[in-house]
């Protein structure tokens, strides 16, 4: 046994001492003699970190770690050659290493993000020239944050082993913005026009808080952009901007920009043509995606919509590779344009792949399907601009470019996406105050683009003088992988008493949504919600509005606390007493609602903060009875048309109505019924307007019915005030509403509140010797049309959105609540 084991470890022996030859004489012992690096001429950099950039022997292995050396900074002079299979290196240590770059005096832009910017380096040697130059870089940083007169200077702390501090001084100094945008040359379009188009502002009170009077020459490169789109949007074919100076001035620090244009005559459209080259695609079937006619004024985005509409026809009859170009003829004696579409064969060219870069945060897919092509598609450059635009639209970015570029193969083309992410969600305190829920409060937190994935949530909590509640809202634009929008509320709202209603309300429910878009502008919104909602009539010393007893039994009064008999000077009626009605909704306890509708909606507005232009329309019907306490049929609709009079000028026509009518017989519950005052006719107070039981004088304001059946129209125009710089926000109205609210189909005798049947017979309330409230309803439903006109003044608060009204009724009915004064809004921060 132990003769075995010798051998085995003889043979063991054997093998490790053969190996260890091979490794020796083969590619193994050249490593080794390629590892022998002398170095010389360092002293405070250790000889092992020059060894690391040394690996071979050969000259080209040598040069390159030698290059690399040099490029630390550490050394101002690196030499090696090669003797005798050694790599001899010789180094001449910079005089001063650094030992770390330090940042002082700087709070507008922190210590890592100003590291990024400068190029001397911890670990390399001091270079002079470098660290001048850092300077100069630190102050083309916060040129960008609007600190054109930041001074920065540094200095070296000396440190042992020839090593230093760098250390830079900042004065970030004042906000030196833009003082002055001047337009030279505009004549069709008022520079307070030119102004609204651009993202770029002036420096004024509000300067603190904003950052959109920074000079950044990206940004003005936008406002270009926009205004030139204005100008083709409002026929002027011939403009172009001539020139754009920017001057800084010391005194008063800041910019002063002078933008020249060269607007041009306005064109209209002298005839539009249809032609062609396609296949089998007659000229006259593509005659209807036209979007201008003769007479019109020249519309540049108009005519590229067409250009879109036209593709994406031909594409779903098979012509991917069709080419669409609009041609304009212009006739500068009649100031005319003759456009023609025609339509061509384009060579075919696939889309290789789609490149996209910039997305730090928003993932490549939620990018990738606002494309209506993919990798593999015929290209089609109507459909990746139409892309782009979507990608505008989302608000994701703080810009978007798109540009190609040839492919493996000729017929190959490689689209780039690239895309600069910006911050989507928001923390919000809002504070306001309404005349309708007093003071407010909300805290929200809001996200457009939850994860990166494009998908919407918001979630609330609002406690006020008269209201509160929370909410949650979620909305996935890409349901399904389709352009579809689903999504889900769920709410919660509590109402208290006020000067206009005798009762608490709250409601509890879910609402499930999908939006369903079936052009740009026209979508379609199924919805199904279900909600729990109760009235109750509080009753206490300071809100008695449920005190009255049966007939001929005392009634308890809070004022003293006490039993008494009725009076005419001190009976249950004078403090106010909520309309038998809504006793009878409060009886009824909790209802719950579950229906079905659907929503039909058409938006073209040109701006949603702004709008000038543009119809926004929305039918919505309703159907109750898929379980549930409620039974009904609603229809609503609200449709608002905005029309640029001038440039400074907008009106807007303001159109809508509403019906509920009861299935199944019996009545419309009290919580059923459209209850409107200012929404409607502005003037009147809320849930002024309508029904009302007149039974009780003292509570006649509070003892609104409302109704059925609904009305209304409104015409607003809006100015500037003129004087204000834009971005104040500030904007002036007058209007004149007109509007009814009628057909009350509650029941009239409410006598099983006693107990009794509700063919008691009718008694007068408020009569000696009781004093007490009737059974019965005195209900006044008037169709009298309501009328106003009044003044408004709307600011577009960067703290939040705010409108104040002052209106006058002209016409109105006689038991009519009015209200003068309506504000509304609140305030971010």
């Amino acid at each position: 046994m132990h003769f075995l084991r010798g051998v085995l470890r003889a043979i063991l022996l054997a093998l490790v001492v053969a190996a260890g030859a091979v490794w020796l004489t083969g590619p193994a012992a050249a490593q080794v003699n390629a590892q022998t690096v002398v170095v010389e001429g360092a002293s405070h950099v250790d000889a092992a970190t020059v060894r690391s950039y040394f690996s071979g022997t050969d000259q080209a292995s040598v040069n390159r770690a030698v290059a690399d050396l040099s490029a630390t900074g550490m050394f101002s002079k690196v030499n090696a050659k090669i003797v005798n299979g050694q790599v001899v290196v010789t180094v001449a240590e910079s005089a001063q290493i650094i030992n770390r770059v330090a940042f002082e005096g700087n709070k507008l832009l922190k210590s890592d993000q100003l590291s990024v910017e400068v190029q001397s380096k911890a670990r390399t040697g001091f270079d002079k020239a470098k660290a001048d130059a850092d300077v100069d870089r630190l102050k083309e940083a916060y040129k960008k944050t609007g600190r054109n007169a930041t001074k920065v200077t540094y200095r070296l702390v000396q440190l042992p082993n020839g090593r230093v501090d760098l250390v830079f001084t900042v004065d970030e100094g004042d906000k030196t913005g833009v003082r002055e945008i001047r337009f030279v040359g505009n004549k069709a379009v008022s520079s307070y026009r030119l102004h609204s188009l651009m993202q770029t502002t002036e420096m004024n009170w509000l300067s603190w808080f904003k950052t959109s009077d920074i000079y950044d020459p990206d940004r003005l490169a936008q406002d270009q952009e926009a205004i030139r789109k204005y100008y083709m949007r409002y026929g002027y074919a011939d403009f172009r901007i001539a020139s754009t100076d920017v001057v800084y001035q010391s005194d008063p620090a800041g910019y002063v920009i002078t933008i020249t244009v060269e607007e041009g005559p306005q064109y209209h459209v002298s005839g539009v043509s249809v032609t062609s080259h396609v296949g089998k695609v007659d000229s006259q079937s593509l005659e209807r995606f036209v979007q201008l006619r003769a007479g019109d004024v020249y519309n540049a985005t108009l005519v590229d919509k067409t250009v879109d509409s036209i593709a994406r026809e031909l594409a779903r009859l098979g012509y991917a590779f069709a080419d669409v170009r609009p041609h304009g003829q212009r006739d500068e004696a009649t100031h005319q344009i003759a456009l023609a579409f025609t339509v061509d064969d384009a060579p075919k060219v696939y889309v290789e792949r789609i490149d996209v870069v910039g997305n730090t945060r928003t993932r490549d897919y939620v990018i990738r399907r606002e494309f209506d092509i993919g990798e593999g598609d015929p290209y089609n450059h109507a459909l990746i601009e139409r892309g782009e635009r979507r990608l505008n639209r989302l608000g994701y970015f703080k810009k978007v470019h798109i540009s190609t570029r040839p492919g493996s193969t000729p017929d190959r083309v490689i689209v780039t996406v690239q895309v600069d992410d910006q911050p989507t969600g928001s923390i919000s305190l809002t504070g306001g105050y309404s005349t309708t829920a007093g003071f407010l409060a909300e805290v929200a937190f809001t996200e457009t683009n939850f994860l990166g994935r494009g998908q919407y949530i918001r979630a609330s909590i609002s406690a006020g003088q008269y209201a509160r509640g929370w909410g949650l809202s979620f909305t996935e634009p890409y349901f399904l992988d389709q352009r579809i929008a689903a999504g889900f509320d769920v709410f919660h709202k509590e109402q208290d008493e006020n000067t206009w209603a005798l009762y608490d309300t709250w409601s509890t429910g879910v609402n499930l949504r999908i939006g369903v878009p079936i052009t740009d502008e026209f979508t379609v919104q199924p919805n199904y919600s279900i909600y729990q909602s109760q009235i109750k009539v509080p009753n206490n010393s300071d809100r008695p509005y449920d005190n009255c007893t049966p007939p001929n039994d005392d009634y308890y009064n809070f004022a003293t606390g006490l039993w008494q008999q009725p009076t005419s000077t001190a009976n249950c009626l004078i403090d106010g007493e909520a309309s038998v009605a809504i006793k009878e909704a409060a009886a009824e306890g909790a209802i719950l609602t579950s229906l079905a509708g659907y929503s039909l909606i058409w938006d073209s507005i040109d701006d949603r903060k702004n709008p000038t232009s543009g119809i926004y329309a929305n039918f919505h019907q309703d159907f109750a009875g898929l379980g549930g306490d409620s039974h009904f049929v609603r229809e609503t609709f609200d449709g608002k048309y905005y029309y640029p009079i001038t440039d400074d000028l907008t009106g807007l026509l303001h159109l809508q109505g509403g019906q509920i009518n009861q299935v199944g017989g019996g009545y419309l519950p009290l919580t059923d019924t459209f209850n409107l005052g200012p929404s409607l006719v502005r003037g009147f107070a809320p849930g002024g307007i309508g029904a009302r039981d007149i039974a009780d004088p003292n509570s006649i304001s509070g003892n609104g019915l409302g109704g059925t059946t609904y009305v209304g129209a409104s015409a607003e125009l809006q100015f500037p005030i003129f004087g204000l710089p834009k971005e104040v926000g500030l904007k002036g109205a007058i209007f004149a509403d007109a509007g009814t609210l009628f057909g009350f189909q509650g029941q009239s005798n409410y006598s099983s509140l006693w107990g009794l049947s509700n063919s008691t017979p009718c008694w007068k309330e408020n009569v000696s010797p009781t004093y007490t409230q009737s059974n019965c309803l005195a209900v006044d439903d008037e169709r009298t049309i309501r009328s106003s006109v009044g003044v408004g003044l709307i600011w577009a608060s960067p703290l939040g959105p705010i409108r104040m009204d002052y209106a006058y009724a002209i016409t109105k009915g006689k038991y009519d609540q009015t209200q003068a004064f309506n504000f509304t809004g609140g305030m971010q921060f």
